[in-house]
């Protein structure tokens, strides 16, 4: 996610070498961010606009002054791309019992795969949500849903011979009563601005239940297309939040940054993979420093903490003061690890994490790792001590061919496995902390 636009930004900030901000050096670099903008297709009239609103702020005896010319250029780079993408994060409004969220949008735009992401993340947060499957056009939307609401146990409301959508909506509201579902929400079929007939039945939709919140599905892939579209269904519908969708594919992102500021909507979720809990609610502080390469430390924090049970995380430790950290225990991290989501999408929130941090040369995967895991023993991965005893080459060879991994790569494995061992027992554990959040505010101090 906007990977060629934050190092072509960071190279426009690589030219303000002097100690002072001048007229000349700032329209350089204002220069040079616009030319990314504008690769990243952002709208051509909001570029012009940013870059005229920063350069009215950067050029003053404020500034003059300054010594560190960078920074602020930075600082107001930042500020502007907050305002460019809403300036503060919206909440879904869910104050009613039950709140009826309705998911509208383009053929293909994601809606399905998204409206079973938002009841999970309802889910997480101690809601009772249903799912009501009301796209009674495209051919397997109705399994795709149940698909997909089987996995995280959440309830698909429809009904099977029974094709008039506002009687299934009006159902599924007496049901989710019945149920004490206290979370609706609506998967509709994709439709065209430019189709009457499915633009009609999606404003009687929204007439007829009134909905907590209608949520337009964007497909970031499309570009400034979807903005077009966006501006259509506004004529019809009264959206009160966007969500985009596909920021994992091959975009530029440049909807990401204007779609909010074009069409007067806030962006309240993006979806970033295909895994289930692959959504975020949207920062728009958060996402301009990851734009900025800052990082997004809040949402990486936010994510470990959903998958570390403190009580786990202290019994690691007991285990690890004890030396009785084993396989079993590193096996299961490296599962929770997994949970957090996408490797890249990760590594895209911690400031000073470069491309190149994870190359092959610098990590053994969690591939390698399980395999070679998997590999050993239950008397093995209980007792790691055992590889320093006489059977120990004996034992690494027998993993080796039964992983397919070098000796040499188990070796490594198992240095690794001890290096870690002592890292975390120099780690103080308090009562009132995880063992990962103890561990980044020792990295926070230094």
């Amino acid at each position: 996610m906007f990977k060629n636009l934050k190092e072509k930004i960071d190279k426009s900030f690589n030219i303000l070498k002097e100690n002072k901000i001048t007229e000349i050096n700032v329209s350089v670099v204002l220069k040079e961010i616009g030319k990314a903008l504008i690769d990243s297709d952002v709208n051509h009239e909001i570029v012009i606009k940013f870059i005229k609103k920063i350069k009215k702020k950067s050029i003053g005896k404020k500034v003059l002054k300054s010594l560190n010319p960078k920074q602020l250029i930075i600082k107001f780079v930042y500020d502007e791309l907050v305002k460019l993408m809403g300036g503060k994060k919206i909440d879904l409004n869910l104050s009613k019992n039950p709140s009826i969220i309705l998911i509208c949008g383009l053929q293909g735009s994601g809606k399905t795969s998204f409206s079973s992401k938002l009841s999970f993340f309802l889910k997480k947060k101690g809601y009772y949500p249903l799912l009501v499957a009301a796209d009674v056009y495209r051919p397997a939307a109705i399994d795709q849903l149940n698909s997909l609401a089987n996995k995280i146990n959440v309830p698909v409301f429809y009904l099977k011979n029974n094709k008039n959508v506002l009687d299934i909506v009006n159902q599924s509201i007496i049901y989710s009563k019945n149920k004490n579902r206290n979370i609706i929400i609506i998967d509709t079929a994709g439709r065209l601005a430019i189709d009457d007939f499915m633009m009609k039945e999606i404003s009687e939709i929204s007439k007829n239940i009134n909905p907590s919140e209608t949520l337009f599905i964007v497909d970031s892939m499309i570009g400034q297309d979807a903005i077009n579209s966006a501006k259509l269904f506004l004529k019809t519908l009264n959206i009160d939040g966007l969500v985009l969708t596909k920021l994992d594919g091959d975009n530029k992102g440049g909807v990401a940054i204007t779609i909010s500021n074009i069409v007067k909507k806030p962006i309240k979720f993006i979806s970033n993979g295909e895994k289930i809990d692959n959504i975020e609610i949207f920062h728009p502080d958060r996402m301009a420093n990851r734009i900025l390469g800052m990082g997004d430390v809040i949402s990486f924090v936010e994510k470990v903490q959903e998958q570390f049970d403190e009580k786990i995380a202290k019994n690691i430790h007991r285990k690890i003061l004890k030396n009785k950290f084993n396989f079993y225990d590193l096996l299961d991290q490296i599962n929770r690890i997994k949970k957090i989501g996408n490797i890249k999408n990760i590594i895209s929130m911690i400031p000073g994490i470069n491309k190149n941090f994870f190359d092959n040369d610098n990590k053994m995967s969690f591939e390698k790792i399980e395999s070679i895991i998997l590999s050993m023993t239950s008397y093995e991965k209980k007792n790691p001590e055992v590889f320093y005893s006489e059977t120990g080459i004996s034992r690494k060879n027998r993993i080796s061919k039964g992983s397919g991994r070098s000796f040499n790569e188990i070796d490594k494995l198992l240095k690794q496995f001890n290096n870690m061992n002592k890292m975390i027992k120099k780690i103080n554990v308090n009562s009132n902390k995880s063992i990962i959040e103890d561990f980044l505010s020792k990295i926070n101090k230094k």
